[in-house]
């Protein structure tokens, strides 16, 4: 890891300044609270692969921030690119521990993806949805885009995982026709200390909620929140399924489990646990402000 230059003007770049790791541990860091420590680094390969490269001796709240990523990682191997500083690059460490069984721990990436769309919806001001399993939706231009995604991985005992958000890109920078930024939505701040903080309370509360109903999706609430801000509900998918087969079907719910349940045209009720979804029509509503 590379630390941060102390001797770098944190205003050099204006558009793009660097996040100040002081200022971010006195709001975030207290006592009793889920983040035990945050380290901000200038560049990393991945901060998905660091913290699972070292969770047997990290404890449970550590945050790991990148500036700039050079080999971040998405779903099903995809790589994440943005330029440094344009964006929200982190990851944490979570022991769910006995209290919540380890088949429950499957709600972790969704629970991150509700805590970051309602985190991102209130600190930057922009209408936010899901798209199961993991990705986070902006609006741009009357066009559904991908702003953002979610990598979760065990790692010794507990759960890594990483969140990455396109903040401040332009049109010209996008990696690819489909992304956004929360910039080109619209957002009414891109300080990105401010949604940090947003993103991280709004998951150190909904990890709380649902640890404390013993990892229970519906108990805890996870589960009516994730239905209500899922793009993918209510729309005919096409589920991209291991082994080369796929499955097309109108996306009807998601089970306690967090699988994505679709209506097939033969009547069946189809759950989906992994897979790579592709929104074939789209409906009104699922969003999160």
């Amino acid at each position: 890891m590379t630390p941060p230059d102390a001797s770098q003007n944190r205003w050099s770049d204006l558009d793009r300044p660097p996040l100040n790791v002081a200022a971010l541990r006195r709001g975030l860091l207290r006592p009793g609270g889920l983040w035990t420590s945050l380290d901000v680094v200038n560049t990393i390969g991945s901060t998905n692969s660091d913290l699972a490269g070292r969770a047997a001796e990290l404890s449970e709240g550590t945050v790991l921030i990148a500036e700039e990523q050079t080999a971040g990682r998405g779903r099903l191997d995809r790589t994440w690119t943005a330029p440094a500083r344009s964006g929200l690059f982190f990851s944490v460490y979570l022991t769910p521990g006995e209290g919540v069984p380890v088949h429950r721990w499957g709600w972790l990436p969704l629970l991150a993806g509700v805590a970051a769309a309602t985190g991102l919806a209130k600190a930057a001001g922009v209408d936010m949805a899901l798209k199961w399993p993991n990705d986070l939706l902006v609006t741009v231009a009357g066009e559904e885009r991908k702003t953002g995604g979610i990598l979760a991985e065990r790692a010794a005992n507990g759960v890594v995982v990483g969140i990455g958000i396109n903040v401040s890109l332009h049109a010209d920078e996008l990696p690819v026709p489909a992304a956004a930024s929360l910039a080109l939505a619209g957002a009414v701040s891109t300080d990105r200390e401010t949604l940090l903080r947003g993103v991280l309370r709004s998951l150190e509360h909904w990890y709380g909620e649902w640890r404390a109903a013993d990892g229970d999706a519906a108990e805890s609430g996870l589960q009516a929140a994730y239905a209500a801000g899922c793009a993918t509900l209510g729309r005919t998918v096409r589920a991209q399924l291991p082994g080369d087969r796929s499955l097309t079907g109108e996306a009807v719910a998601i089970d306690g489990d967090g699988r994505l349940i679709l209506s097939t045209e033969e009547g069946l009720q189809e759950p989906v646990s992994a897979g790579d979804i592709v929104h074939l029509r789209s409906v009104e509503g699922g969003g999160l402000a």
